[in-house]
């Protein structure tokens, strides 16, 4: 059976999420950074590929120190992406496609051009000076305590004026919001409002699981793991300045802020472990809606690590809580760099026949790698400040390749950041005339899951996973569908028992094997994988 794009309440869990990087999507003004006029101009491509919601990286105003990480003011769009009404048209032409729009919200800190900071920083009698997180130097001198930066060195910045240190867990331009501080908190859901008034469907909450600290800035424990190569912020343990026990009563009251708004959406940024992740759907369910599973992102590509992955997983989530799947974003190595782009084409298959809902990265759709970028071409703050510049994160944020002409069709000028080499051969046009190219695989599995509720709500069970192979059983209201992964690169051939396998095979990743019927054995090409339709009477 057929189905529309969906317009209920749960829309987020029948529907695909596609994350956009704007800087590097669209340039429609010729300055070679994308912008909001080139995610209008590209939403034809989005609904002919089948999402169902886009998520925007951060596009409001912006010193872009951290390229939009750093906020310096929530209620309106930075001039380098366009403007408030340019937003709002966005919201209506996405609308009209059928498409939702999830914007991405920042409140664990802000620019230190903020003018809330501006003002905390003027004095210590200030009205806003508890709005950040502020401390005397230790009794010794130096800073307040061990805390240290994601980006690298002290979390605390000096303030020769007042004499006291800032919190900041990112650079020292982006300092931390104290979220102990109820007006603080009414000041972001005051955002929230403004932008949930103009049409938008929901918002992706950055580094949710940072936003409250230990109140007595207790030292964080020395890490005993940290080695050679670990990025330096892991030379402690951040018990005391990440997923403290008290962010689940802010989030919560995010959620019902969230509500407020019928059919809105509410996604939370977490790199915990599962068993910590799941707790961020809240007491019961009052959460977020999708506390983002990051486990793919790291997750060896063998068939036993990623079977046990997924069963820890799902006997994690709490009662009612809907599971999600990422393979893919702004701040990890693309999937086509990280297992080979043969493989990208299982894990594309692997993503969109899980149990939950999809998040899709831009250019992921069409196999696009991880560009290696020259140091005099370097941007990402994590690669300048950090010797190794190897945790720098351009390489996955490059713009989009749409064709063969010149910058990929991405822009009339030099692009902010490189393209790949490959860009004449592997863009989206080359693609979209190659019907057995990742790009139609991402497509005609994205029709597949909407088409067909096995795959919408039907459950999840392992049957092997052994050596290369990885198969599961989707089931629904008495159909089923076998997907079976050959992660290896040598062919796998598998005997059933008779009776036990007997089906249609519906998809294979390499778009040449659809309608075969299946019978008591199973071929697998190397770095391939089937979806099979199984009969009605077959035992497997």
């Amino acid at each position: 059976m057929k189905l529309e794009r969906q317009t209920d309440a749960r829309w987020w869990q029948r529907g695909v999420i596609y994350q956009i990087y704007p800087r590097s999507f669209h340039d429609m003004n010729g300055d070679g950074v994308g912008d909001l006029a080139g995610v209008i101009h590209r939403l034809p491509y989005l609904a002919e590929l089948g999402v169902d919601a886009i998520w925007l990286s951060p596009v409001f105003r912006s010193p872009m120190a951290d390229f939009g990480y750093d906020i310096s003011d929530y209620k309106t769009i930075d001039p380098l992406f366009g403007t408030l009404e340019d937003c709002d048209r966005l919201v209506e032409a996405a609308h009209a496609q059928g498409l939702k729009v999830i914007l991405d919200l920042v409140p664990n800190h802000t620019s230190d051009q903020h003018p809330w900071f501006t003002e905390s920083r003027a004095g210590r009698a200030n009205p806003k000076r508890d709005w950040y997180i502020w401390r005397d130097g230790a009794p010794d001198g130096g800073a307040p305590n061990n805390w240290l930066s994601d980006f690298g060195g002290s979390a605390w910045q000096y303030d020769p004026a007042s004499d006291q240190y800032y919190y900041h867990a990112f650079l020292a331009s982006q300092p931390d919001l104290n979220w102990r501080n109820p007006e603080v908190r009414a000041a972001i859901y005051d955002v929230m409002r403004f932008w949930l008034a103009r049409g938008i469907d929901g918002f992706r909450v950055d580094v949710i699981w940072h936003l409250i600290k230990d109140d007595q800035f207790r030292d964080n424990p020395v890490n005993p793991a940290f080695g050679a190569g670990s990025p330096p912020h892991n030379a402690v343990i951040p018990l005391y300045t990440a997923d403290r026990p008290e962010v689940h009563e802010v989030i919560a009251e995010m959620r019902s802020v969230i509500d407020e708004f019928a059919g809105r959406l509410l996604i939370g940024e977490i790199y915990l472990p599962i068993e910590k992740l799941v707790a961020y759907y809240g007491r019961d369910l009052s959460g977020v809606h999708l506390p983002f599973n990051f486990a793919l992102l790291s997750a060896p590509w063998e068939a036993g690590s990623l079977a046990k992955l997924i069963a820890d997983y799902e006997a994690a989530l709490p009662t009612g809580g809907w599971p999600n799947w990422v393979l893919g974003n702004h701040d990890r190595p693309r999937i086509a760099g990280r297992i080979g782009p043969r493989q990208a084409r299982l894990g594309a298959m692997l993503l969109l026949t899980l149990r939950g809902t999809p998040t899709i990265y831009y250019g992921d759709e069409i196999g696009l790698q991880q560009v290696a970028i020259p140091l005099e071409r370097l941007h990402d703050p994590v690669a300048t400040s950090v010797p190794d510049h190897a945790l720098g994160r351009d390489g996955c944020r490059t713009p989009m390749q749409w064709d063969g002409s010149a910058y990929a069709g991405f822009s009339a000028v030099e692009p902010w950041l490189p393209l790949s080499d490959d860009w004449r051969e592997r863009n989206a046009a080359e693609q979209k005339h190659d019907q057995r190219s990742i790009y139609w695989l991402y497509r005609r599995l994205i029709e597949l899951r909407r088409s067909n509720q096995v795959l919408l709500q039907g459950s999840y069970r392992t049957i092997l996973a052994r050596g290369d192979l990885l198969l599961f059983i989707r089931e629904y209201s008495g159909h089923r569908l076998l997907v079976a992964l050959n992660l290896g690169n040598d062919p796998a051939s598998l005997n059933f028992e008779e009776g036990t396998l007997r089906g249609r095979l519906v998809l294979s990743s390499s778009l040449d094997r659809e309608d075969e019927d299946v019978d008591g054995r199973l071929d697998l090409r190397d770095a391939e994988g089937v979806i099979i339709s199984l009969s009605q009477d077959a035992e497997v």
